[in-house]
């Protein structure tokens, strides 16, 4: 682990873990909260900026002003269904635009306890085909973090089943797997995870299900078969209680024809891709932009 990566943990272990308990959980959320972290002036520099509203809510769109590759990228953030979009978000989607040179579409979906996952997927719908429509013959790329990974995997499964065009890959950085966060191997690790724990994920995936069974696909794909997806690569901190569902999903699929691209980092913590100045967190981007850039 590099000297980078061992500090910011270091420092996040001095934060109280926001995700202890139901009632932490329930105590943030009675606090007032700023909306979606605005577009850093960085990014604003660097990329033509396009805004517009879709049922009610936001959607930015990032196109490179130069060294653009033509591709389509739609980045879904995490936040455990309850939190916005923050700015180590930007970050991410800074390097994603600079590794990968596609237009980066972000969109704002509803928030649990007031918006569940039945609102979210109608709308995540249109803004994915509006970008299929704009990107024509040319590569569709999903990416998310956390709860924004699950929901992506969510959306994979979703146009499968619809017989919809499916993305050219996912890339999910510590992605919500199971909500029902059930995985034995999650114990040990809880100890080591500085930032979730399963009680307070549990209460947000249930606010979030609202009346839907946590087991749904579109609430836990770690309960699909996984037949017929496109490429999934997953980017995991081995000190992220993630990691447990992230290792099944990838032994699950070792008999498809496209298995899960599994990328573990033994001592990163829980989305560690936003720390976006450690040697581990380039590496990622680096492995993307080989991807997207290398593909026809």
């Amino acid at each position: 682990m590099s000297l980078l990566m061992r500090l910011t943990r270091t420092l996040l272990r001095l934060r109280s873990n926001a995700f202890r308990s139901e009632q932490i959980v329930r105590a943030s959320l009675a606090k007032s909260h700023p909306g979606d972290a605005p577009v850093p002036r960085r990014l604003q520099r660097s990329c033509q900026v396009s805004r517009s509203v879709i049922d009610g809510n936001a959607v930015i769109t990032l196109t490179p002003r130069r060294g653009s590759s033509g591709r389509e990228l739609l980045y879904v953030h995490g936040g455990a269904f309850i939190h916005p979009l923050v700015s180590a978000h930007w970050q991410i989607i800074r390097q994603l635009i600079r590794q990968t040179g596609a237009t980066v579409t972000v969109p704002s979906y509803g928030l649990a306890p007031a918006h569940t996952v039945r609102e979210a997927y109608p709308f995540l719908d249109k803004v994915y085909r509006q970008v299929v429509a704009r990107a024509g013959s040319r590569p569709v790329y999903l990416a998310g973090d956390s709860a924004g990974g699950g929901l992506c995997l969510g959306l994979a499964i979703r146009y499968r089943d619809q017989g919809e065009r499916l993305p050219a890959a996912l890339f999910l950085f510590s992605p919500f797997l199971d909500a029902t966060l059930s995985n034995p191997d999650i114990a040990p690790i809880r100890p080591l995870d500085v930032m979730l724990d399963v009680p307070g994920l549990r209460w947000c995936a249930q606010q979030w299900a609202a009346d839907w069974p946590l087991t749904d696909p579109r609430i836990s794909p770690l309960y699909d078969s996984f037949a017929g997806l496109p490429p999934v690569f997953i980017y995991q901190g081995g000190h992220d209680i993630f990691v447990a569902d992230a290792k099944k999903l990838a032994a699950r699929t070792q008999h498809l024809p496209t298995p899960v691209d599994l990328h573990v980092y033994p001592d990163g913590f829980h989305v560690f891709v936003g720390a976006t100045f450690t040697p581990e967190t380039r590496q990622v981007f680096r492995h993307i932009g080989q991807v997207v850039r290398g593909a026809t």
